[in-house]
């Protein structure tokens, strides 16, 4: 399998170099155009869709796929991007097996529910990858929002501001805009450039200055934002990653999976990029299951996910930890890291099993060592750099149903909120709501 002599350890191009390719490539192929018609032939078309209730952007799923049904792809994609203006990633990245498509009555009744994700990129690409905006600027209202994130929380709200008229100033601490879609997701989820490729799409409405490179505190406060500008919007995200607090987990070989995940994303020859024979991924989330699985696909011959808790507490879904195991990682549940042996280099990772006792999760005090030459943490992030004065929900931001933060003028929403569950399409729902409150406020109208 290996074209490298390394017999050990951490090595790039352990694949044929075709390989890459083919095993980066979409995990679904578009629907043609009659399959899109067969698909949207099982829907109900539901009056009282569940499937609507389920989505957080409350995309009006029956009419859309009723257009589609009809030969009116670019109708559907309007139907969608009007509540959903990240729709065509959406239906890339989502948990549709969790949301819409576990709520259809379809589902219910067969266990097979219409492929309303599928559907949906089928739809929102007739529009995307024609480069056809469907959507025109308001009238130029003369108020400016300055909206920090250029991830789906700060991209929806962006887009919807601009739409109204308002002049947006759209900051970002990376060299690309995109957020969690760019640098944070699975490089099959979103192939062949898309996560950019619908940026400049959403782009097309004008009315948003993108300033890349600026973070907040760092090369400006609150204060220098409200000064400039009539609003704020803060969709920065989670940057912090939390530690294991383990002696040895800043040896070389170990490291945090949303870094990895970046760096595969960001990487132009996936054939260079290091992977070791043992992998080892610690966490039971999305972010989790995407390290392990890229890590088979880049050559790791044994790679094992553990996680602290029982399955039914894991954030991936069954289909997402099904998938895991299809591309052969090993999932072992109930048991937490208490030390990991190294040498100058990774040896072993060593966990306790784990039960629920009378002071909560106990280790039952049976250890277990795995091999291993990587490891990649994925135990969750963290909000960093807090804005001063602004009232937190945990370790998060506060805000309302309306997104509006403590301080008036400002709003938020995203994965820095406590509202937030680390969702694109949460963070859209939440970037987009906003928006309108900031546009009702500023045009008089707001509470």
């Amino acid at each position: 399998m290996s074209n490298s002599p390394t017999t050990s350890g951490i090595a790039p191009a352990r694949l044929h170099p075709e390989d890459y390719a083919r095993h980066f490539d979409d995990l679904y192929p578009d629907y043609d155009r009659h399959e899109a018609m067969v698909a949207a032939d099982r829907c109900y078309f539901c009056h009282d869709a569940p499937c609507i209730t389920a989505c957080p952007t409350e995309i009006d799923i029956p009419l859309f796929i009723r257009q589609i049904q009809a030969g009116q792809p670019e109708a559907a994609a309007r139907t969608i991007f009007d509540q959903n203006i990240l729709g065509g990633m959406c239906a890339r990245v989502c948990p549709t097996e969790t949301l819409c498509e576990g709520a259809c009555v379809r589902e219910a009744a067969e266990g097979k529910p219409v492929e309303i994700g599928r559907l949906q990129r089928y739809a929102t690409e007739t529009l995307i990858t024609r480069n056809a905006h469907p959507y025109t600027r308001a009238a130029p209202t003369g108020k400016r929002v300055a909206v920090v994130g250029a991830g789906p929380a700060g991209l929806a709200c962006a887009h919807r501001l601009a739409m109204k008229g308002h002049a947006v100033t759209l900051l970002d601490a990376r060299e690309k805009p995109g957020g969690l879609n760019e640098y944070g997701i699975a490089a099959y989820k979103a192939a062949h450039g898309f996560a950019q490729a619908e940026v400049d799409w959403l782009m097309q409405i004008g009315g948003i200055t993108l300033r890349q490179g600026w973070s907040l505190g760092k090369d400006g406060t609150l204060a220098d934002l409200q000064a400039d500008h009539d609003a704020v919007f803060l969709g920065m995200g989670l940057a912090g990653v939390n530690a294991l607090g383990l002696a040895g987990e800043d040896a070389p070989g170990a490291r945090d999976a949303v870094g990895f995940i970046a760096e595969l994303r960001q990487t132009p020859d996936l054939s260079r990029l290091p992977i070791g024979r043992h992998v080892v991924v610690i966490g039971g989330g999305m972010t989790a299951v995407d390290a392990a699985v890229q890590s088979r696909l880049l050559g790791a011959e044994h790679v094992t996910m553990v996680y602290r808790r029982g399955r039914a507490d894991m954030g991936a879904s069954d289909y997402e930890l099904n998938h895991a195991a299809n591309e052969g990682v090993k999932i072992i549940t109930n048991a937490m890291p208490v030390a990991i042996h190294a040498n100058g280099a990774l040896r072993e990772v060593e966990f306790a099993y784990t039960h629920m006792g009378q002071t909560g999760l106990e280790p039952t005090g049976e250890t277990f060592r795995l091999k291993a030459d990587q490891v990649f943490k994925a135990i969750g992030q963290t909000l960093e750099g807090v804005p001063e004065g602004l009232t937190l929900d945990g370790r998060k931001i506060a805000v309302d149903a309306q997104g509006r933060t403590s301080v008036p003028g400002i709003w938020a929403g995203g994965d820095c909120t406590g509202g937030g569950d680390d969702l694109t399409v949460t963070a859209v729902a939440q970037g987009r709501d906003a928006a309108e409150s900031i546009h009702a406020t500023l045009m008089g109208a707001g509470a």
